[in-house]
Parts: C-alpha cells; sequence; structure tokens
C-alpha cells in the first residue's frame, strides 16, 4: 500500500472505525491494496504530510 501516496486517504471514526481508500478509485477494495506500479501514484508533498512548520 502506498501510504506515501497523495492519493491515499485514511480516516478513523469514533472507536475502531478506520476507512482506507483512494481519491482516485484505482485500489483494490477489500483488503485495500494499491496496484502493482500504480499509474497515478504522485508523492505525497510536506505540506499535506500533517507536518506544522
Amino acid at each position: 500500500m502506498n501510504e506515501d501516496c497523495r492519493h491515499y486517504v485514511r480516516r478513523q471514526a469514533s472507536g475502531d472505525d478506520v476507512t482506507e481508500r483512494c481519491k482516485l478509485g484505482a485500489n483494490e477494495p477489500l483488503p485495500f491494496t494499491c496496484p502493482e506500479g500504480c499509474l497515478f501514484y504522485e508523492p505525497r508533498g510536506i505540506n499535506q504530510s500533517g507536518w506544522q512548520v
């Protein structure tokens, strides 16, 4: 799974519910995986990493 891709989104709701998805829908849904050598892969920028300066 390409967690460092800018299209990868992971959300956690109250409790233990976690949702992982690709903004472009290029993933395999169950279990969530990115395709091998995904053509849509783009490295996540530092401003999208949750870091604060």
